[in-house]
């Protein structure tokens, strides 16, 4: 889980730099710190649910694939385990999503067009 919302950290971290003129453009024209932060906490949020949501269609498929050939076998999560799973995915997009849009939404946008 932390080597994920590394990831996640370091994915937004990259789109922060990359997107340095358009958050110095959204600033220029008056968008204020909160939608900025908005925007980039969306994003994390849904990086972490797009994850989530391959990594139950992975897990599904192989439990799937298990009791398949072991017919004897119990397999299957319960519903409050996949719940359980998206909610994390979501609280930890948040998390680690929160240092590079509060960077993002810090940008001097004087600066941030400059660099353009």
């Amino acid at each position: 889980l932390a080597v994920a919302g590394v990831l996640i950290m370091n994915v937004m971290l990259v789109a922060v730099s990359q997107r340095t003129a358009e958050i110095g453009l959204l600033k220029a024209i008056g968008a204020p710190r909160r939608q900025i932060i908005g925007l980039f906490l969306t994003e994390a949020v849904m990086l972490s649910l797009l994850g989530a949501a391959i990594g139950l269609a992975i897990g599904l498929f192989g439990s799937a694939l298990i009791g398949k050939l072991y017919p004897t076998l119990p397999v299957g999560a319960p519903w409050w385990a996949m719940v359980a799973a998206v909610v994390v995915a979501v609280v930890s997009g948040l998390v680690f999503g929160s240092l590079p849009a509060r960077r993002a939404a810090r940008l001097d946008p004087v600066i941030a067009l400059a660099g353009r």
